[in-house]
């Protein structure tokens, strides 16, 4: 392809999963738009779960040395430190080899340095603030930022006259309205067509509390239901099945397309907080148990849809496996509730796909 016929964009963020899927999806609906126009780099950990989610899409990765500096004395801040400055010229490297014409983040400390780094060479940066608390990482990063994109209104306050409302993009979920992908999916996964699923999952590293919750509950709540556990890949969990009658099914980690099918397909959700996974809540319409990670940015998201009585918001603190059970049943068991939470989550989050992609078209 010959010289300025394409818009090199990176992409970057990683640790976890929530900053990965809103820039794949935009990455996605850019080429939707205009096939061949743009060429995408993905920057990001060398050990986080963004490697697999980028390459099944098709793009080209490389790995950032990442810090993270913490709010609170740790030894590790000082190692940290300068992990953070040989990032800050190792992306230097990576600039001047990609050329890119835009940066895009939506978190994660892996980018900090990349930004800092695309602003000194004055390259545009587009910032995007899925969380209503704003993180460390956006804090660090704005003021490189040409352009901070933002899921919810109260953010706008938080970055000033940078911020645009946009709501927060997704992968696309259209197609998982057909008839014929939900049989697929029941035959993939070995669904009962008379057991409602119950899809438990804890964010892309994981969360021990809730496999923990899910194991205990789970030779009551198979007398009621199926259940797909996914425990996240840094939890040490074997991808296999635990019931020989596929009543409890456990995995590390699925493809992306995999975890939207089954969530279409489940009767009710058992999630984290994080934006990512709230989003694709919302868009789905899906009944919903979250469980926030405590004194953090998820509690902030929880609460917006304990506010609208969107989902049913349980705290990690005070929660057993009796109370989830017991939680778990009797949301199984009550139509009514479901069809009410149906209807009130698919108004909390905006899906932010197509300003996203205006945002990035306006710049070049």
């Amino acid at each position: 392809m010959k010289k300025d016929t394409y818009k090199k964009i990176i992409l970057s963020g990683g640790g976890t999963g929530g900053s990965v899927t809103p820039l794949l999806a935009v990455a996605e609906d850019l080429n939707r738009a205009e096939a061949g126009k743009y060429q995408f780099l993905f920057v990001g950990t060398f050990n986080g779960p963004e490697r697999l989610l980028v390459e099944h899409d098709g793009l080209e990765f490389k790995s950032l040395v990442s810090g993270k500096w913490r709010r609170y004395f740790s030894l590790k801040n000082i190692l940290d430190l300068f992990k953070i400055v040989f990032a800050f010229f190792q992306s230097f490297f990576i600039l001047l080899s990609f050329r890119p014409q835009l940066v895009m983040s939506a978190g994660g400390f892996v980018s900090v340095p990349l930004v800092w780094a695309a602003g000194f060479c004055r390259i545009p940066v587009i910032i995007h603030q899925q969380d209503i608390r704003p993180g460390l990482a956006n804090k660090l990063m704005a003021p490189f930022a040409k352009v901070v994109t933002v899921t919810f209104v109260k953010s706008l306050k938080d970055y000033g006259s940078k911020a645009i409302l946009v709501g927060n993009p997704i992968k696309d979920y259209t197609a998982l309205s057909s008839d014929s992908l939900f049989s697929e999916t029941e035959k993939k996964f070995h669904l009962s067509t008379t057991k409602p699923l119950v899809f438990i999952i804890g964010g892309g590293t994981g969360s021990a509390f809730i496999n923990s919750l899910g194991r205990e509950s789970q030779k009551e709540l198979i007398k009621y239901c199926q259940i797909i556990h996914i425990t996240g890949h840094s939890q040490n969990e074997v991808g296999a099945v635990t019931s020989p009658d596929f009543n409890y099914q456990v995995f590390s980690f699925l493809d992306h397309q995999d975890i939207l099918e089954i969530m279409k397909r489940s009767e009710v959700v058992v999630s984290r907080c994080g934006l990512g996974v709230l989003t694709e809540l919302s868009a789905l319409g899906k009944p919903s148990i979250l469980i926030p990670m405590p004194h953090s940015h998820q509690e902030d998201n929880a609460q917006v849809f304990a506010e609208a009585q969107a989902a049913i918001v349980l705290s990690e603190e005070t929660l057993t496996p009796e109370i989830f059970g017991e939680q778990v049943r009797e949301l199984l068991g009550n139509e009514k509730r479901r069809n009410e939470l149906h209807r009130l989550i698919k108004e909390v989050v905006k899906i932010g796909n197509e300003g996203m992609v205006k945002t990035v078209q306006s710049l070049g």
